[in-house]
Protein backbone atom coordinates (compact mmCIF):
# COMPACT_ATOMS: atom_id res chain seq x y z
CA UNK A 1 0.00 0.00 0.00
CA UNK A 2 0.94 3.21 -0.90
CA UNK A 3 0.62 6.47 1.01
CA UNK A 4 1.06 10.41 -0.03
CA UNK A 5 0.30 12.95 2.87
CA UNK A 6 -0.68 16.67 2.53
CA UNK A 7 -2.00 17.20 6.07
CA UNK A 8 -4.16 15.98 8.76
CA UNK A 9 -7.40 17.53 9.97
CA UNK A 10 -10.36 16.98 12.86
CA UNK A 11 -12.70 15.30 10.17
CA UNK A 12 -11.60 13.01 7.30
CA UNK A 13 -13.54 12.90 4.23
CA UNK A 14 -12.74 9.41 2.66
CA UNK A 15 -13.55 8.76 -0.82
CA UNK A 16 -13.08 5.36 -2.28
CA UNK A 17 -12.09 5.41 -6.06
CA UNK A 18 -11.84 3.25 -9.08
CA UNK A 19 -11.33 3.81 -12.58
CA UNK A 20 -13.67 7.40 -11.67
CA UNK A 21 -11.61 10.27 -14.18
CA UNK A 22 -14.70 10.61 -15.59
CA UNK A 23 -15.97 12.49 -12.81
CA UNK A 24 -13.36 12.49 -10.15
CA UNK A 25 -12.02 16.10 -10.82
CA UNK A 26 -15.41 17.76 -10.43
CA UNK A 27 -16.07 15.42 -6.66
CA UNK A 28 -13.03 16.99 -5.18
CA UNK A 29 -12.96 20.33 -6.28
CA UNK A 30 -16.51 20.80 -4.76
CA UNK A 31 -14.78 19.70 -1.29
CA UNK A 32 -12.29 22.00 -1.41
CA UNK A 33 -13.62 24.56 0.78
CA UNK A 34 -14.27 21.79 3.07
CA UNK A 35 -10.69 21.00 2.95
CA UNK A 36 -9.94 24.95 3.77
CA UNK A 37 -11.58 24.83 6.58
CA UNK A 38 -9.50 22.11 8.04
CA UNK A 39 -10.81 18.61 7.07
CA UNK A 40 -8.79 16.13 5.60
CA UNK A 41 -9.85 14.86 1.94
CA UNK A 42 -8.15 10.85 1.37
CA UNK A 43 -8.93 9.47 -1.75
CA UNK A 44 -8.26 5.52 -2.07
CA UNK A 45 -7.78 4.60 -5.16
CA UNK A 46 -8.24 0.50 -5.72
CA UNK A 47 -5.96 0.17 -8.88
CA UNK A 48 -7.65 2.52 -11.12
CA UNK A 49 -6.62 1.64 -15.02
CA UNK A 50 -7.71 5.44 -16.04
CA UNK A 51 -6.46 9.06 -15.24
CA UNK A 52 -8.22 8.95 -11.54
CA UNK A 53 -4.91 9.06 -9.43
CA UNK A 54 -3.63 11.61 -11.77
CA UNK A 55 -6.15 13.70 -11.38
CA UNK A 56 -7.10 12.96 -7.57
CA UNK A 57 -3.17 13.45 -5.99
CA UNK A 58 -2.86 17.70 -6.13
CA UNK A 59 -6.93 18.06 -4.71
CA UNK A 60 -6.38 15.49 -2.02
CA UNK A 61 -4.48 15.99 1.53
CA UNK A 62 -4.06 12.01 0.99
CA UNK A 63 -4.13 9.40 -2.05
CA UNK A 64 -3.51 5.97 -1.05
CA UNK A 65 -2.78 3.11 -3.17
CA UNK A 66 -5.17 0.07 -1.49
CA UNK A 67 -6.75 -3.48 -2.66
CA UNK A 68 -9.75 -3.21 -4.47
CA UNK A 69 -13.28 -3.12 -3.08
CA UNK A 70 -15.18 0.08 -1.89
CA UNK A 71 -14.99 -1.64 1.98
CA UNK A 72 -11.70 -2.18 2.11
CA UNK A 73 -10.59 1.34 0.54
CA UNK A 74 -12.93 2.96 2.94
CA UNK A 75 -11.07 0.95 6.02
CA UNK A 76 -7.54 1.61 4.48
CA UNK A 77 -8.09 5.35 4.31
CA UNK A 78 -9.89 5.48 7.97
CA UNK A 79 -6.10 4.06 9.09
CA UNK A 80 -4.41 6.60 6.96
CA UNK A 81 -6.09 9.56 9.15
CA UNK A 82 -5.93 10.36 12.89
CA UNK A 83 -9.03 12.83 12.57
CA UNK A 84 -12.16 12.42 15.45
CA UNK A 85 -14.36 12.31 12.63
CA UNK A 86 -15.30 10.19 9.56
CA UNK A 87 -17.18 10.85 6.76
CA UNK A 88 -17.26 8.05 3.41
CA UNK A 89 -18.13 9.56 0.25
CA UNK A 90 -19.04 8.47 -2.76
CA UNK A 91 -17.20 9.92 -5.87
CA UNK A 92 -20.47 10.85 -7.54
CA UNK A 93 -21.76 12.25 -4.48
CA UNK A 94 -21.72 16.08 -2.87
CA UNK A 95 -21.57 16.94 0.55
CA UNK A 96 -23.38 20.00 2.02
CA UNK A 97 -21.17 23.18 1.62
CA UNK A 98 -21.85 23.12 5.51
CA UNK A 99 -21.02 19.23 6.20
CA UNK A 100 -18.65 19.62 8.84
CA UNK A 101 -20.96 21.97 10.97
CA UNK A 102 -23.61 19.56 10.37
CA UNK A 103 -21.36 16.50 11.22
CA UNK A 104 -20.11 17.63 14.32
CA UNK A 105 -23.39 19.00 16.11
CA UNK A 106 -24.53 15.35 15.20
CA UNK A 107 -21.99 13.85 16.68
CA UNK A 108 -21.72 16.18 19.61
CA UNK A 109 -24.35 14.17 21.68
CA UNK A 110 -25.58 10.78 21.90
CA UNK A 111 -25.28 10.06 18.26
CA UNK A 112 -22.01 7.95 17.63
CA UNK A 113 -22.53 7.99 13.38
CA UNK A 114 -25.23 9.35 10.95
CA UNK A 115 -26.29 10.01 7.92
CA UNK A 116 -27.69 12.98 5.37
CA UNK A 117 -31.03 12.64 3.81
CA UNK A 118 -30.50 12.27 -0.35
CA UNK A 119 -31.05 13.78 -3.26
CA UNK A 120 -30.97 11.97 -6.36
CA UNK A 121 -30.00 13.85 -9.90
CA UNK A 122 -31.47 13.38 -13.27
CA UNK A 123 -33.78 13.99 -15.64
CA UNK A 124 -35.89 10.70 -14.67
CA UNK A 125 -39.33 11.75 -12.66
CA UNK A 126 -38.94 8.45 -10.51
CA UNK A 127 -35.63 9.79 -8.89
CA UNK A 128 -37.31 12.19 -6.67
CA UNK A 129 -39.46 9.17 -5.08
CA UNK A 130 -36.42 7.12 -4.95
CA UNK A 131 -34.50 10.02 -2.99
CA UNK A 132 -37.94 10.41 -0.60
CA UNK A 133 -38.40 6.35 0.05
CA UNK A 134 -35.18 5.95 0.91
CA UNK A 135 -35.10 8.60 3.62
CA UNK A 136 -38.19 7.66 4.94
CA UNK A 137 -36.97 3.73 4.93
CA UNK A 138 -33.96 4.62 6.75
CA UNK A 139 -35.49 6.98 9.33
CA UNK A 140 -37.84 3.98 10.05
CA UNK A 141 -35.32 1.11 9.84
CA UNK A 142 -32.05 2.88 11.36
CA UNK A 143 -30.29 1.26 8.11
CA UNK A 144 -28.16 3.66 5.81
CA UNK A 145 -26.56 3.27 2.43
CA UNK A 146 -23.49 4.60 1.37
CA UNK A 147 -24.89 6.96 -0.93
CA UNK A 148 -26.54 9.00 2.31
CA UNK A 149 -22.61 9.26 3.44
CA UNK A 150 -22.22 7.49 6.43
CA UNK A 151 -20.54 9.55 8.97
CA UNK A 152 -19.24 8.51 12.65
CA UNK A 153 -16.91 8.93 15.43
CA UNK A 154 -13.71 7.42 15.44
CA UNK A 155 -14.39 5.36 18.56
CA UNK A 156 -17.27 3.74 16.85
CA UNK A 157 -15.73 2.90 14.05
CA UNK A 158 -13.06 1.60 15.88
CA UNK A 159 -15.51 -0.21 18.14
CA UNK A 160 -17.34 -2.22 15.40
CA UNK A 161 -13.92 -3.32 13.35
CA UNK A 162 -14.64 -1.00 10.83
CA UNK A 163 -16.64 -1.66 7.52
CA UNK A 164 -17.00 -5.53 7.13
CA UNK A 165 -14.74 -6.32 3.83
CA UNK A 166 -17.43 -8.24 1.97
CA UNK A 167 -18.34 -7.41 -1.56
CA UNK A 168 -21.59 -5.97 -1.27
CA UNK A 169 -24.28 -4.63 1.33
CA UNK A 170 -21.47 -3.19 3.59
CA UNK A 171 -23.03 -0.31 4.47
CA UNK A 172 -26.19 -2.44 5.31
CA UNK A 173 -23.69 -4.70 7.69
CA UNK A 174 -22.14 -1.04 9.15
CA UNK A 175 -25.30 0.01 9.85
CA UNK A 176 -26.23 -3.14 11.27
CA UNK A 177 -23.32 -2.86 13.47
CA UNK A 178 -23.12 0.62 14.79
CA UNK A 179 -27.06 0.48 15.67
CA UNK A 180 -25.55 -1.64 18.45
CA UNK A 181 -23.87 1.47 19.44
CA UNK A 182 -26.16 4.09 19.48
CA UNK A 183 -29.47 5.03 16.81
CA UNK A 184 -28.28 7.07 13.48
CA UNK A 185 -28.37 11.04 13.39
CA UNK A 186 -30.70 11.05 10.37
CA UNK A 187 -29.83 14.76 8.76
CA UNK A 188 -32.41 16.34 7.13
CA UNK A 189 -29.60 18.31 5.48
CA UNK A 190 -29.23 16.84 1.75
CA UNK A 191 -26.21 15.62 -0.33
CA UNK A 192 -26.61 15.13 -4.02
CA UNK A 193 -26.07 11.69 -5.78
CA UNK A 194 -26.06 11.17 -9.14
CA UNK A 195 -29.05 8.65 -10.33
CA UNK A 196 -27.08 8.01 -13.76
CA UNK A 197 -26.43 4.20 -12.64
CA UNK A 198 -30.39 3.95 -11.87
CA UNK A 199 -31.39 5.87 -15.46
CA UNK A 200 -28.40 3.91 -17.31
CA UNK A 201 -30.24 0.71 -16.46
CA UNK A 202 -33.47 1.59 -15.76
CA UNK A 203 -35.22 3.23 -12.48
CA UNK A 204 -37.86 0.75 -12.08
CA UNK A 205 -35.77 -2.45 -12.91
CA UNK A 206 -32.82 -1.13 -10.77
CA UNK A 207 -35.67 -0.52 -7.66
CA UNK A 208 -36.60 -4.46 -8.17
CA UNK A 209 -32.82 -5.87 -8.71
CA UNK A 210 -31.74 -3.91 -5.22
CA UNK A 211 -34.83 -4.92 -3.09
CA UNK A 212 -34.48 -8.66 -4.40
CA UNK A 213 -30.64 -8.24 -3.36
CA UNK A 214 -31.48 -6.89 0.23
CA UNK A 215 -34.25 -9.57 0.68
CA UNK A 216 -31.93 -12.07 0.38
CA UNK A 217 -29.63 -11.03 2.06
CA UNK A 218 -32.14 -10.29 5.35
CA UNK A 219 -32.90 -13.80 4.70
CA UNK A 220 -28.85 -14.90 5.03
CA UNK A 221 -27.77 -14.90 1.81
CA UNK A 222 -23.87 -15.08 1.39
CA UNK A 223 -22.70 -11.78 0.08
CA UNK A 224 -20.44 -13.22 -2.23
CA UNK A 225 -23.07 -14.66 -3.75
CA UNK A 226 -25.06 -11.45 -3.82
CA UNK A 227 -22.52 -9.77 -5.67
CA UNK A 228 -22.88 -12.53 -8.45
CA UNK A 229 -26.10 -11.84 -8.89
CA UNK A 230 -25.52 -8.14 -9.20
CA UNK A 231 -23.16 -8.51 -11.40
CA UNK A 232 -25.01 -11.04 -13.68
CA UNK A 233 -27.51 -8.64 -14.13
CA UNK A 234 -26.25 -5.16 -14.36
Amino acid sequence: MTTFSTQTGDLAIIVPTLNEAGGIDACLRALQPLRARGAELIVVDGGSCDATRTLAAPLASRLVIAEAGRARQMNAGARHSAARRLVFLHADTRLPPDAERCIAVALSGAHRWGRFDIRLSGRHPGLKVIGTAMNLRSRLTGIATGDQALFMTREAFDAVGGFPEQPLMEDIEMSRRLKRLSPPACLRERVESSGRRWERHGVWRTILLMWRLRWRYWRGAAPERLAEAYRDVR
